[in-house]
């Protein structure tokens, strides 16, 4: 017997739902793209400026790391085959975990095929129903789905307000209790308190995870990250730190970490469940990050001109914020936001520069809060001085004239 068909399905709401996402410029779009050479790429048979990478160290076309990915797939061939403790677990990825825990200055690091993943396994291993998570305003949505699947009680403090988050966590009475936070906030690109975070973890006897993703590389002696800058890695390390960073931007390839104290650790390798029961990463990026990590340490020519461009272009960009209304975000790091305001708008400046030939991304909520869309503007090592007058004039182009006229 045939059963009797629906006929007001909820399926049929699908493209209602998509056309109200037009409706408020919110509907996302893919554009397939190819390197086309130092900071450019290609796509729709275009080749643009691009200021939209996390590549800050301009590493993922590297010859080196290329040549290293292909022997990793001459030896080990191009997928791991299983999870990671069954037999996916390549003599390359375990090369790599020690490197990545000595990089960075911790005991030890556990590798993952990706952040997001990361994110959302270690959280739920860490805590769970009966547990407290205080997580900055500001946190990446990886941390924030991991608190979530965690089912612990989630407590959002002010981003970057310690006396919110004091009041809160002294507060809890729950045994265990977990502060999150990214160290380098992904649209704003300020920096969290790494040292009187861990102070207040200290004084109510709290595990702090920092996800370090766009400060690996860039941040720190040698790039070896924030928590590095902070002077709590090595003899400074604290048992109540947990360190996470991500190795497809800074880094170059894909894929993830966190690393820490052996006994956290070993307890993530036993209970985080996007661990266990997902393939491991292939062993040929294994083989390109141990490259990566070398040509990070001794990058800091890179990072000298990427502080440099960072330094120095908002004051080139200064006449157009003057007369547009625009705000620059306060960031000392690459990643650079130019506040536009409405969804509407911020996507005409970003379609404007990309008639110009420049590819820099609107990003609007719910990535970032209602009425604070923006351009997010990533600058990179392979970025020289032409490609910021370039950026700064097709900007000036497309400003509004915002400066208050005589009389009114």
């Amino acid at each position: 017997m045939n059963p009797t068909p629906h006929t007001d399905s909820w399926l049929d709401e699908i493209p209602g739902r998509l056309a109200a996402l037009d409706q408020v410029h919110l509907r996302r779009r893919r554009h397939a793209v190819e390197p086309a050479g130092a900071a450019m790429l290609r796509t729709g048979g275009h080749e643009l400026l691009a200021f939209c990478s996390n590549d800050y160290l301009a590493l993922a076309g590297h010859p080196e790391m290329a040549e290293a990915a292909c022997e990793g797939a001459r030896r080990f061939g191009v997928g791991a085959g299983a999870s990671p403790l069954v037999s996916g677990h390549s003599t390359a990825n375990d090369a790599l975990e020690r490197e990545l825990a000595a990089f960075v200055g911790l005991p030890r690091a556990l590798y993952f095929y990706a952040g997001y993943a990361t994110n959302i396994g270690i959280v739920p291993a860490l805590v769970g129903e009966g547990d407290a998570v205080f997580s900055d305003a500001l946190n990446h949505a990886c941390l924030i789905d991991g608190a979530r699947l965690s089912r612990a009680r989630i407590h959002r403090f002010a981003h970057a307000d310690l006396s919110d988050l004091e009041q809160q966590i002294a507060t809890s009475t729950a045994r265990r209790k977990l502060v999150i936070s990214d160290a380098v906030f992904s649209m704003d690109g300020d920096v969290a308190d790494i040292p009187a975070l861990l102070t207040l973890c200290e004084r109510h006897d709290a595990l702090l995870l920092l996800d370090d993703a766009h400060g690996f590389g860039v941040c720190g002696p040698q790039g070896r990250g924030s928590l590095a800058a902070a002077g709590l890695t090595g003899a400074g390390a604290s048992r109540r730190v947990l360190y996470m960073a991500t190795l497809g931007k800074a880094a170059g390839v894909a894929g993830a970490f966190v690393a820490g104290p052996d006994d956290l650790v070993e307890w993530l390798l036993q209970k985080t469940r996007s661990y266990i029961f997902a393939t491991a990463a292939p062993a040929l990026l294994a083989c390109a990050l141990r490259v990566s990590l070398r040509l990070i340490e001794l990058g800091d020519q890179r990072r000298a001109q990427l502080r440099r461009l960072t330094a120095h272009w908002p004051t080139d960009l200064q006449p157009v914020l003057a007369r547009s209304g625009w705000r620059l975000g306060q960031s000392d790091t690459p990643i650079q936001p130019l506040l536009i305001g409405g969804n509407a708008e911020a996507l005409a400046v970003m379609d404007g520069l990309r008639e110009q030939g420049i590819w820099v991304p609107a990003i609007r909520p719910p990535t970032v809060p209602e009425g604070t869309a923006r351009l997010r503007i990533a600058l990179s090592a392979a970025h020289t001085d032409d490609h910021i007058h370039r950026l700064v004039q097709a900007l000036d182009r497309l400003a509004p004239d915002a400066t208050p006229h005589p009389g009114t």
